[in-house]
């Protein structure tokens, strides 16, 4: 009976034994099956990366020739441009000291720079040419005359007057028109545009002015009052016949000195023809193209003045109130620093 009692404890305790070792090996076989699974999702995913590596790498060379093709076409353009006509576009910035006076012609040089054929003769509204434009042309990687000519006193804003009060820019342009005429003669082929450095310009507006056989017109944004102030065309004949300024409407020429360029040779031919303090307000404009143009002469551009590639955004300026509070403490904000 003993015997047959022990038998059967081993039989049992056998069976209970098989029964884990079953469950362990099943337990096994699970995590065996989860780590090859594993294995095979892990690898998969580096798989996966590698083909988004791959294709942004792709994406990455598509975009990177893309842009050696449009630098290319933009290249080739400005080539043609260059290579068109030998016309060099003289551009006349009057400009004086002031907080923003520096990042104006920084903003006008990065797009004069992109202009083929382009020099720049910019005049200081002092007696002597500055450090901070001397510096900055040289610096500017642009063919420039720096020329410094200083507004008389009698003729000069006072510190709370408005900006129509007194002609502006009179002296400077006249030293820029006395340097074109004693260095350049009649065969050399040039534009003459008065490029204020308070205004906003576009490429497009120098490709148009290339075309200019005596002076040529276009519309500018945002002045006068007005959204846009244009010569007005007819189409049938691409002549101006009026204007739709609504600032002294009745000037002889009513456009913005942004408005207009004229051909280098009708200025050298016109050896007179400058601008003067003794005209009214506005009346600057008409004053230097009354001398050398009728307006039965004048060549609207930018597809018969209804595109505008140039706008008079003049910069706010900047409150300093602060930094006037450090200076009467004798301290700056920009010592040791060009602003």
């Amino acid at each position: 009976m003993k015997r047959v009692m022990l038998f059967g404890y081993l039989t049992y305790s056998c069976g209970k034994g098989f029964l884990v070792l079953f469950v362990i090996s099943l337990i096994a076989v699970q995590h065996f099956t989860y780590y090859q699974e594993l294995h095979k999702w892990q690898e998969m995913r580096k798989e996966l990366e590698s083909l988004i590596a791959v294709q942004r790498e792709t994406q990455d060379i598509l975009q990177y020739q893309m842009m050696l093709m449009r630098q290319k076409t933009f290249d080739s353009n400005k080539t043609a441009s260059a290579n068109d006509k030998t016309t060099t576009i003289y551009a006349v910035t009057p400009t004086f000291a002031r907080a923003v006076q520096k990042a104006e012609l920084t903003r006008l040089s990065q797009t004069f720079r992109l202009v083929p054929n382009f020099h720049w003769i910019v005049v200081e509204d002092s007696s002597e040419r500055t450090r901070l434009v001397s510096k900055f042309l040289e610096d500017s990687c642009l063919i420039y005359t720096h020329l410094a000519a200083a507004t008389p006193p009698n003729y000069k804003l006072g510190r709370n007057d408005p900006n129509w009060k007194k002609p502006r820019g009179v002296e400077q342009r006249n030293a820029a028109l006395r340097w074109l005429r004693k260095n350049l003669k009649p065969s050399d082929n040039g534009v003459v545009y008065f490029a204020d450095d308070d205004n906003t310009y576009s490429l497009k507006l120098f490709q148009e002015m290339r075309k200019i056989r005596k002076v040529g017109v276009w519309p500018v944004g945002l002045v006068g009052g007005l959204m846009v102030e244009k010569p007005i065309c007819d189409n049938a004949t691409n002549r101006v016949i009026g204007f739709n300024a609504a600032w002294k409407p009745d000037r002889p020429f009513p456009i913005d000195m942004a408005g207009f360029a004229i051909n280098l040779k009708l200025l050298l031919e016109n050896n007179d023809a400058v601008f003067s303090y003794d005209v009214q307000s506005g009346y600057q404009e008409s004053e230097i193209l009354r001398q050398i143009v009728t307006r039965d002469e004048l060549e609207p551009l930018a597809d018969s003045c209804t595109k505008i590639y140039v706008w008079h955004t003049r910069t706010e300026p900047p409150r300093l109130n602060v930094e006037q509070l450090l200076i009467k403490k004798g301290k700056r904000s920009d010592t040791g620093i060009e602003v």
